[in-house]
């Protein structure tokens, strides 16, 4: 049996979900391993014993951070002490680098190694987080493709594992076509203030293009870890599980991140729409340097699907792009689906999960014999 302990820290929906398929194999591997972490139901599900869970830890944006830095300062302190006192033998901080980044640091000072699972958007913010990684991780396991070439030009130690996605949705599964049902599929987010900003102007966008598409009908994606009540007044539009809404919807109105790569997987054409406070979209703007919000777009390197960012998100603009996505088989519902197959050929082989747990198996130090 092992003794072996590792601490997952995972920020987000997202993260719970690869860390929970990180924790699964893990076990496999390692029989006996005591896994801890932060995280949520997933996680929880697969044995990780959480010291905090994903409502401590889901704030997005400059200004929302600034109110619960109390709260995270003292989070952090905690899984500090923890990391030291329980002799943790491999911290694996998921994405999340507001929290992840420091937390690594530590970690490093007092001789514990780091596995960087989801690499912080380095490329899109600024070099000193590739500084950081470079100086406080044993490896960066990547999943989207450009990132290993452009994090080793800095120094960092990376792995390219393939996207997790591939290994819970198989790629094209549901055929579409002009014959099938008119379904729009809404996918407003995973956190309260996404849904908060995002969900009224996606169904406005929704109501009009039920106007000019007869038999078309909504359906709402249902983030796991929020309440129904954070869905108030869909107006005739279905409130459904993501994976549903995923498997039947003919086009997509969502916000940016993971979603859109779960959608290009699934061959569901989209229009991408994101909107944050607008102090940190300020920050953002002299901190960002990407073309594109997309993952879709940024993965292709070009435009594959029309996006929108804050006041451009409006239920007319969005209509307007979504319209001939969902009319027949028009050459711009065409063109996005041959787009998005060579998004998901990018995004590598199934088995991520398995290539992570492998790296770090590699990772844990040796210990002298009993």
């Amino acid at each position: 049996m092992s003794d072996r302990a590792i601490f997952l820290a995972a920020g987000e929906p997202s993260g719970d979900l690869h860390g929970a398929e990180l924790a699964r194999e893990l076990k496999r591997r390692i029989p006996g391993v005591r896994l801890y972490g932060l995280g949520g139901s997933s996680m929880a599900a697969e044995g990780v014993e959480l010291l905090a869970d994903l409502d401590q830890l889901a704030v997005m944006g400059f200004a929302e951070v600034v109110r619960h830095l109390p709260d995270l300062a003292r989070l952090r302190r905690r899984v500090r002490r923890f990391l030291v006192e329980r002799k943790i033998d491999l911290l694996v901080p998921i994405d999340y680098p507001g929290f992840n980044l420091p937390l690594a640091r530590h970690a490093k000072r007092n001789g514990i190694p780091v596995l960087y699972y989801i690499a912080p958007q380095v490329w899109a913010w600024h070099e000193s987080r590739a500084r950081k990684l470079a100086r406080d991780t044993d490896l960066v396991c990547v999943v989207l493709p450009f990132e290993e070439e452009r994090l080793r030009e800095w120094g960092v130690r990376t792995r390219f594992v393939g996207h997790p996605l591939l290994d819970r949705q198989s790629r094209n599964t549901v055929p579409r076509d002009a014959a099938r049902d008119l379904q729009l599929g809404i996918f407003p987010g995973s956190r309260a203030q996404e849904v908060e900003r995002l969900l009224p102007t996606f169904l406005e966008a929704g109501r009009e293009l039920a106007s000019r598409v007869p038999g078309l009908s909504i359906h709402v994606a249902r983030a796991r870890d929020l309440p129904e009540s954070a869905y108030s007044d869909l107006g005739g539009a279905t409130l459904v599980e993501t994976e549903s809404v995923l498997c039947s919807a003919r086009v997509a109105i969502t916000k940016s991140g993971t979603i859109t790569l779960q959608l290009a997987l699934a061959g569901v054409p989209m229009v991408v729409g994101y909107r944050v406070n607008s102090l940190t979209y300020s920050i953002a703007r002299r901190l960002v340097s990407v073309d594109h919000i997309a993952l879709v777009n940024l993965v292709a390197g070009r435009g594959v699907v029309p996006e929108f960012i804050q006041d451009e998100v409006t239920p007319t603009a969005v209509a307007r792009a979504a319209l001939p996505l969902l009319r027949g088989e028009t050459e711009e519902r065409r063109r996005q689906i041959a787009s998005l197959a060579e998004v998901a050929d990018r995004l590598g082989r199934p088995g991520a999960a398995a290539r992570v747990a492998q790296e770090c198996s590699r990772l844990l130090p040796a210990r002298a014999p009993s």
